[in-house]
């Protein structure tokens, strides 16, 4: 009895001892405070699934699939991508770009990028209902900039001395054209400012955006350019754009000058030349020199192919000895300022590729060379007040000793 009732007795203390020991467990979990916390208990990180990354190029005179099978990359992959992104990339039109295809551990597609310009990006990615394509947005960082500088030798040099690029030097010719003759009025010790938007993708320069002011210093005046609604005007708001260009194509030189008593080249004797003869390579465009409607397009007699232009206020101008004429080009179609109506050639009687340019008012010709031109309109009404409002913030710019860089917000490709 003894012997049974020592081991009882142990029971009852073990049995005791478990108790307490639940007691104190239940205690603990219900004063816990995640007992009573609405919030799930967070799960462990997951480890990241592992990826392969195979980076390629499109070099010069290569096509996107030999750069695919340099890099081994299955047919199946191959097909896949090309299709999906057919609607999107011309595929035999891709002159260069980069790529990365990534697989996981066992070699599936998991994403295919592929950059075909800084601004161009598409990808094809593996999603729920399968594998979807489409352009990737990218965003670009835009600045108001300042650049300024002085000539010394010719504005193209003086546009890279001040560290920028030949394309910014074109557009500021563009712009000044109707004020400044490059090859003539331009003097060692004038100075240019400009205030131009410049865009990046992150460090990488990409492209210049918007000039919005302009100013040239001479030595006998200052020329300004004010940027409004996409045209140039100066501190009063007249345009800079004439409406008529000085020429009506790039030229080489001038053959033959307005005359009223012209010995013929092929007829002999004396007859007038009621315009000017510019010579340039056969092919070379022929823009219209203002905006206007074409009233004949087709041969006359020794002109050869023709077209001529009627413009506002009497004008006309005439195009002569046309190799072919311009896209679109037809009786009663109209044209604006510098499109092209024709390339230069030697058609009708010629001695050679030339074109035969001709201006008259009223059916009254003119001498191209001396006629005093209409001037571009005027900012007139309710836009002036803007105008004005606009043009004392780029003068400031222009003037004062500013930063010469402003942060402006972000764009995408879309707005390039």
């Amino acid at each position: 009895m003894h012997r049974f009732r020592f081991i009882n007795d142990g029971g009852k203390k073990r049995r005791k001892k478990w108790l307490i020991f639940s007691g104190v467990s239940i205690s603990l979990l219900l004063f816990s405070p995640c007992f009573f916390s609405s919030k799930p208990i967070p799960n462990l990180p997951q480890p990241e699934p592992q990826l392969k990354v195979s980076e390629g190029e499109i070099k010069k005179k290569s096509t996107l699939f030999d750069s695919f099978v340099e890099n081994k990359i299955p047919l199946r992959w191959i097909q896949l991508i090309v299709s999906k992104l057919k609607p999107y990339v011309d595929f035999n039109k891709i002159t260069g770009g980069t790529y990365r295809f990534i697989t996981d551990m066992e070699g599936k597609l998991v994403k295919f990028i592929f950059e075909k310009s800084p601004t161009e990006v598409y990808s094809v990615e593996k999603g729920p209902h399968g594998y979807v394509a489409q352009k990737q947005e990218v965003l670009f960082d835009r600045y108001l900039a300042k650049v300024e500088g002085e000539i010394r030798s010719s504005f193209f040099d003086a546009v890279n001395a001040a560290g920028e690029l030949d394309q910014l030097t074109l557009s500021l010719a563009e712009i000044l054209a109707w004020e400044v003759d490059f090859y003539k009025d331009v003097r060692e010790g004038d100075r240019f400012k400009v205030v131009v938007e410049k865009i990046y993708k992150e460090d990488q320069f990409i492209q210049y955006g918007i000039i919005h002011a302009v100013e040239y210093q001479g030595r006998e005046r200052i020329i300004r350019a004010i940027r409004y609604r996409g045209g140039y005007y100066d501190d009063n708001g007249n345009s800079l754009k004439k409406a008529f260009l000085k020429a009506p194509l790039r030229f080489d030189r001038i053959s033959s000058k307005f005359s009223r008593a012209r010995r013929h080249p092929i007829l002999g004797g004396l007859y007038p030349h009621f315009g000017v003869d510019y010579a340039a390579p056969t092919g070379t465009p022929v823009w219209a020199v203002s905006d206007g409607t074409v009233i004949s397009v087709g041969r006359s007699l020794g002109f050869g192919k023709q077209v001529i232009l009627r413009h506002k206020n009497g004008y006309s101008t005439y195009y002569s000895h046309l190799s072919r004429y311009g896209p679109r080009i037809g009786k009663g179609k109209d044209v604006k300022q510098k499109d092209i109506i024709g390339y230069v050639g030697s058609t009708g009687l010629s001695t050679g590729p030339h074109l035969d340019y001709r201006l008259a008012k009223n059916g009254q010709f003119l001498n191209p060379l001396k006629e005093t031109l209409p001037q571009g309109y005027p900012i007139k009404g309710s836009h002036i007040e803007q105008f004005l409002k606009g043009r004392d913030e780029m003068v400031t710019w222009l003037t004062k000793d500013i930063p010469k860089q402003k942060r402006l917000e972000r764009i995408t490709s879309d707005a390039l």
